[in-house]
């Protein structure tokens, strides 16, 4: 690996312009006079680009302008100790010090580690002295070289990123429960080379100095550890400064966070940690969103679940990311009947193509309208499946297996397999991607290995299999299946045992990923329902209404029927549970499940059970995927829904309190005034 910077690189006590486009331009101009570079206006071009979406000055007189470039052919550090200094945007004042960071757009990962390097030393003040100290070019390539370990100089000392930091003496506003502070933070910039490593050092040492166990996951451009699932686990709250979405993010599922910039991890360390703090302190502060069984998921993590459990988080993570198109295609679907009524089907595409808002159909503004807001909706539904396969493949093998995983899903569909098409899609393609990734490949093509050959090869294994071998055998079951649950909601008996199943389906484990078996399939049969095919409408008339039904028996019993049953935590969260249990979001009964399952999950379940009776027996349909009463509009009959919702949550609602009153009360005494001394404390 040749040198970083050199000589010729560096500029002392320089007037390179009046501000900061200008020192960039010529900072650019000395990379490709060196033959580091091939174009100074496309290497500019990127750095600027990166200054507009976030200045790069620092406190301390510090700037690093920098970029990931086509334009560059060799890792370069230009480097220019300016007089007089220039605003880069820094809190206190002008930058004396300049770095130009120029990577190139498939940059080894040794070379970004190397820079990665010069960012963690610029948060040293012995290195930034010896830099403003330096007499020569050569002093300064030698300080720099040592600090990013090319040089024989040592490098100046940093504290491990990833590390917990030994705690100092915490003062009480630094403790929890009388210990120092546990806190896990993640930082990561657009480009993974600078801010993020300075952060996290930043973090870590600020940390240190409140006496806070702190341990910080850098997630740069070179990769990332991820962080041991137990320092997870025993963490009070979560950081996360970043720019770009975090990585795994499901891993901190349900613990209390921060979240800002990656700059303000540098510029503000402390005021994070004691906003972390306070988070952890309150108890109805921001939660990083998922569920606990989401809270497994990560990239470091999975190798301590068992094989079902993993299996289940990677179901999981697809079947959470489709569930926005979904919730967003399905009610623009619903307001598309609400405009152009339940006809809207029949010309819909047609209305788009030919009419306009100065050249309406014959239905007038509704109509176009209807077709317009029906078309939307059917485009978003028809991600279902796409969407699915790839976040499930994304779960096994990060961004490189999302790709794979959507093509694998259009095929799918394709090949008429359905959503049981798109999930074994999207393990094929998240499992041949996972296995591409972790191949030796030389380093000169480790750059193309998650853009180019992983995307590839894994669209070529999983989608071929797919059509050469089990897309038709999974379509002919589909279609078994399909025409099997028709002929069920046909029969008064069948469709009733149907609803009951349904209903237990949906109320067993509250988002988890029986519920979600159930919704998924009721969601992936909704397009092909109509007035001729009742029966997908049907089942999601079910499902919605029998989702709807714990969160709702909850805050009933805990809020109106039976307060003193409940702890005072309890009655907070029954408040919450009405509008979550009326938006059809069945996690808002989980935390009176989580406390008491054995009685909350039974009682849930006969409810949902009874709903989803009632449901088939009043032959409830559905239009719409999500919404609960938001969508009445698209819900017939509208008393049917309304009478076995009602039903259903009175049951269940009614069970609870008998099993807490009857089943097990020493133990409930028990737990209530654990919770009091807990909330009095």
């Amino acid at each position: 690996m040749s040198d970083t910077i050199t000589p010729a690189l560096v500029s002392l006590d320089a007037d390179l312009g009046a501000d900061k486009a200008a020192v960039i331009r010529a900072l650019a101009a000395r990379v490709v006079a060196e033959g580091r570079a091939t174009d100074a206006d496309a290497l500019f071009a990127d750095a600027w680009a990166r200054e507009e979406k976030d200045e790069t000055g620092l406190p301390g007189g510090i700037a690093i302008p920098h970029a990931k470039s086509a334009a560059v052919t060799e890792p370069s550090l230009a480097f220019a100790r300016l007089t007089p200094g220039v605003d880069f945007g820094a809190p206190d004042g002008p930058a004396d010090l300049v770095f130009l960071i120029a990577a190139p757009d498939n940059a080894a990962e040794a070379h970004l580690a190397v820079l990665s390097k010069l960012a963690r030393s610029l948060m040293q003040d012995e290195f930034t002295a010896g830099l403003r100290a330096a007499k020569t070019n050569d002093e300064v390539v030698a300080i720099v070289r040592g600090a990013i370990g090319e040089g024989d100089a040592a490098a100046p000392a940093a504290v491990p990123a990833a590390a917990a930091s030994a705690p100092s003496s915490a003062d009480s506003s630094h403790t929890i429960d009388g210990r120092p502070a546990k806190i896990v933070a993640v930082t990561s910039c657009a480009t993974g080379i600078a801010h993020t490593f300075m952060a996290a050092d930043a973090l870590t040492a600020a940390g240190k100095k409140a006496g806070v166990d702190l341990v910080v996951e850098p997630q740069g451009s070179s990769g990332y550890q991820a962080l041991p699932r137990e320092i997870i686990d025993g963490a009070d709250a979560v950081i996360f400064a970043n720019d770009v979405d975090v990585r795994e993010a499901q891993r901190f599922a349900g613990k209390p966070v921060v979240r800002s910039g990656v700059k303000r991890g540098i510029e503000q360390p402390d005021a994070l940690i004691a906003e972390a703090i306070a988070a952890a302190k309150d108890p109805n502060g921001a939660r990083v969103p998922g569920t606990a069984a989401a809270a497994g998921a990560g990239g470091g993590s999975t190798q301590t679940l068992s094989w079902g459990a993993n299996i289940q988080r990677i179901l999981l993570t697809g079947v959470s990311y489709m569930i926005p198109f979904v919730a967003g295609g399905g009610l623009l679907i619903a307001l598309g009947f609400l405009l152009g009524g339940y006809e809207v089907t029949n010309d819909a595409s047609k209305v788009i193509i030919e009419n306009s808002l100065w050249d309406l159909p014959a239905g007038g503004l509704g109509q176009y309208l209807g077709s317009v807001a029906f078309m939307i909706g059917a485009t978003s539904m028809g991600f279902l499946v796409s969407a699915l396969a790839g976040y499930i493949a994304f779960a096994i093998a990060d961004r490189p297996g999302i790709a794979p995983g959507f093509v694998a899903g259009a095929v799918a569909v394709l090949m008429n397999a359905g959503f049981i098409g798109g999930i074994i899609g999207g393990l094929l393609a998240g499992v041949v991607a996972w296995w591409l990734g972790r191949l030796p490949a030389p380093r000169w093509l480790r750059g193309l290995m998650p853009v180019v050959i992983i995307p590839l090869v894994g669209s070529i294994v999983a989608s071929g299999l797919m059509i050469l071998f089990l897309g038709r055998p999974i379509a002919t079951l589909m279609v078994w299946l399909t025409d099997w649950l028709t002929s069920l909601t046909e029969s008064g008996g069948a469709a009733i045992g149907l609803g009951v199943i349904l209903g237990l389906m949906m109320c067993f484990d509250l988002g988890g990923p029986v519920n979600k078996v159930a919704y998924s399939f009721a969601v992936a049969g909704l397009a092909a329902g109509s007035a001729d095919n009742p029966a997908p409408l049907l089942i999601m008339g079910a499902v919605m209404c029998a989702g709807m039904v714990p969160p709702l028996a909850l805050a009933l019993a805990s809020t109106v029927l039976a307060r003193p049953l409940f702890t005072p935590v309890e009655r907070e969260n029954g408040k919450a549970a009405w509008l979550l249990g009326a938006s059809f979001i069945s996690e808002g009964a989980i935390p009176f499940a989580a406390a008491d399952p054995l009685r909350v999950i039974p009682a849930s379940m006969v409810g949902g059970a009874v709903t989803g009776a009632l449901c088939m027996v009043f032959s409830v349909q559905s239009y719409a995927p999500h919404g609960g009463i938001f969508v009445l509009f698209a819900i017939n009959p509208i008393w049917g829904f309304i009478l076995a919702l009602l039903a259903g949550t009175v049951v269940s609602a009614l069970l609870i309190i008998a099993l807490k009153k009857y089943v097990a009360p020493k133990e409930l005494r028990e737990a209530e005034e654990s919770s009091a001394v807990a909330v009095a404390v």
